[in-house]
């Protein structure tokens, strides 16, 4: 039976098992990109209805040789393949993702991940630093999840570490320009007996070499203006308003949910009829 007091833990899995976990880098390749786009996309069409998408606009639109990275709130273990789905399909790009306990899930490495040690700060550097270098590949989207653990479906308030902040600032010395891009994802249940995805696109944040940062303000800033747009995505869903939205994938209705609705659309009729 699950403990549900244990569900969540506000230690990383790497520190709470003290585990070292030697540094292990992304190994993509065209081939693996095509068994990951076909893996992942089939899962998520094996358990939701539909994946839905707003402000795509605001990171195609952007200047093609600043680098960008997003950041997204962490709830469930979809969040990573919502994450995949995103870059490769919507953004055509390929993913970067820091995965803890890597080992466990080594063939995550060809679809972009990459190891991180969070045992202490001085361990997850050598992560930071490979992140930071990969942002200089024309293709590559770094997706990260500031929170540092899982934590609650709509949990508030949204809090950051730091890492997010110092890699900004990092980047934006190296590269003289980077992009934060945050990403609201929820996961609504409508009038379909299976979840929908959906995922907002927030207006990116513009951070150059010339940029002052205080890492502690910087951070609190950025974790607001993620709250805030996943809480603005919550009330619009809440209220029915979904303009905006495109659709990535959306399935066939099941036999006994297509029954219902020919049912509901024959009772329509027949009312129509009859008046």
């Amino acid at each position: 039976m699950i403990n549900l007091s244990e569900l969540y833990s506000d230690v990383p899995p790497t520190k709470l098992r003290n585990i070292d976990e030697k540094f292990c880098p992304a190994d993509t390749s065209k081939f693996w990109k095509i068994v990951g786009d076909f893996i992942f996309s089939g899962m998520l069409k094996n358990r939701f209805y539909a994946f839905r998408y707003k402000g795509a606009e605001k990171f195609l639109q952007k200047e093609p040789n600043v680098p960008v990275i997003m950041y997204a709130p962490h709830s469930n273990w979809w969040d990573g393949i919502v994450g995949y789905m995103l870059c490769s399909f919507v953004c055509h790009n390929e993913l970067r993702l820091m995965v803890e306990e890597l080992k466990r899930f080594p063939i995550l490495r060809h679809a972009g991940c990459f190891s991180v040690n969070k045992k202490s700060p001085q361990a997850s550097m050598e992560a930071i630093k490979y992140a930071i270098n990969e942002l200089a590949k024309p293709k590559c989207n770094l997706y990260i999840f500031p929170q540092g653990i899982i934590k609650p479906p709509n949990f508030r308030p949204i809090e950051f570490q730091t890492g997010l902040a110092y890699m900004a600032e990092k980047a934006a010395k190296k590269y003289g320009k980077v992009f934060l891009q945050p990403i609201a994802v929820n996961y609504f249940f409508l009038r379909d007996n299976r979840p929908e995805v959906f995922v907002e696109l927030g207006e990116r944040i513009e951070v150059t070499s010339e940029t002052k940062i205080d890492r502690k303000a910087f951070t609190e800033y950025l974790a607001n203006n993620l709250q805030e747009l996943c809480d603005n995505q919550f009330q619009d869903i809440s209220h029915a308003k979904f303009d905006g939205y495109d659709t990535l994938f959306q399935q066939r209705l099941k036999w006994y949910r297509r029954i219902e609705q020919r049912l509901k659309d024959w009772g329509i009729k027949r009312k129509k009829n009859k008046a």
